[in-house]
């Protein structure tokens, strides 16, 4: 007796720091420059999409409906190969020292820009006799607008500005807030570029090139893992995350999406595999979805082409930036179901897991928007940390700490049994 409790403490740490390893594994390699951000450039998505499958294989999970893929199409603005802005002598780093909008337009020449102030740009008159006027001169090509130390309110107020103005020429936001990229369906006329202010002068002339190419129905595709339950069953379980992420802007800048989403990505596959091992009585299905950083595309095409039919969903459990958990964690539909959530808290406090389980109302933020919309009870779990990259070039597998990863599964882990004995 003694001997197997011995055994037990002896290999049970063991266990779980080999979960660990091999969720570190997954989101190192889903992070890896091979991947391309796992965006549309060199068909990064397609490479993690194939990865993931082969991860599900392993484990022993089926395809749905005869096929582990569901495709869709969208259309999405690239940025596959040049990418360069040089101020005089110095060469900026994309990423660092400048972004150029998702929905930029090519460039390739000398910018001369017209500084512009924030109070022409809040005066509509004064701001179109101003572009008017330097159109007619021909003197500058370009609007650089100095956006350093605006309020969140004066920039809302100028949200939308720089985008339309796009449309007439190329433009320049001058700005020291922190950089934040995304992806677009469409191309603007012009490239619209954001600048670090301490990177900038507006006494000096730029030389940029950029290579963009907007691509119409570009093949994406959701990856499925079914797991069948220990008995037949007609309700299902349903584990989601994004594995997409936001791509490249040029040949030597990619997006890695450490936080978001590989770490939800390696835990949906982590999860897969547990339930393997101990199957419950509801079938469990894990979705890895593309097309989510373009607008929650993927799920919403399998939302209005369910393989699975949704009322037999008992519920959905997405998970998106998982790499951390120092400061717990945040439930978004909280408030929607709150009997769930009142679950979630009591397992949280009886086995003393995370410092918190934050509430949240409804958010159109994540895979499990459409299905909410359509009647299926769901949660948007993410973590909350230190770790504040977000949709730029530091958000990299090396700033991910995991921290909270043991006891996040074990709430999921139990979360999910309690729901399958009802």
């Amino acid at each position: 007796m003694f001997k197997t409790i011995l055994l037990f403490f002896l290999f049970a740490p063991q266990f779980t720091f080999g979960q660990i390893e091999e969720v570190r594994r997954i989101t190192q390699t889903l992070c890896s420059p091979e991947f391309h951000g796992r965006g549309y450039v060199n068909k990064g998505d397609s490479i993690a999409a194939e990865f993931i499958v082969s991860e599900f294989k392993k484990i022993g999970l089926k395809p749905l409906k005869k096929s582990h893929f569901q495709s869709f199409s969208l259309d999405v603005n690239t940025f596959p190969d040049k990418m360069s802005i040089e101020m005089g002598k110095k060469s900026l780093i994309p990423g660092v020292h400048f972004l150029v909008d998702p929905a930029s337009a090519s460039f390739n020449g000398v910018l001369k820009q017209k500084r512009i102030s924030v109070a022409t740009a809040l005066d509509e008159a004064k701001l179109t006799q101003e572009l008017m006027d330097l159109l007619k001169e021909g003197k500058f090509n370009s609007v650089a607008f100095d956006f350093e130390g605006l309020s969140a309110d004066t920039l809302k107020k100028l949200a939308g500005l720089t985008e339309m103005i796009a449309g007439v020429l190329p433009v320049i936001e001058v700005m020291d807030r922190k950089f934040t990229w995304s992806v677009a369906s469409e191309q603007l006329k012009f490239p619209l570029i954001q600048i670090q202010a301490h990177s900038f002068s507006f006494e000096q002339e730029l030389g940029v090139s950029i290579d963009a190419k907007l691509i119409q129905n570009y093949t994406s595709r959701n990856v499925f893992g079914y797991l069948p339950g220990k008995k037949k069953c007609g309700k299902t379980v349903v584990y989601s995350a994004h594995y997409d992420h936001l791509g490249r802007m040029g040949t030597d800048t990619y997006f890695p999406g450490g936080n978001d989403n590989a770490s939800g990505t390696a835990m949906l596959i982590s999860m897969a595999k547990y339930f393997k091992e101990n199957p419950v009585d509801y079938n469990i299905l894990f979705i890895a979805f593309a097309g989510e950083e373009a607008g929650l595309v993927g799920s919403k095409y399998f939302v209005e082409n369910p393989l699975l039919k949704l009322d037999k969903i008992e519920f959905l459990l997405n998970l998106d930036i998982m790499g951390s958990g120092e400061e717990g964690i945040t439930v978004v539909n909280a408030t929607l179901f709150d009997n769930e959530f009142k679950e979630l808290q009591k397992i949280n406090e009886e086995k003393k897991l995370l410092t918190q389980v934050k509430a949240r109302g409804p958010a159109a933020n994540s895979d499990h928007y459409w299905f909410t919309q359509k009647g299926v009870p769901a949660f948007f779990i993410y973590t909350m940390g230190p770790n504040k990259n977000y949709h730029d070039v530091y958000d990299t597998y090396e700033n991910l700490s995991f921290v909270e990863y043991q006891d996040i599964t074990t709430l999921l882990v139990e979360f999910t049994k309690n729901i399958t004995k009802k």
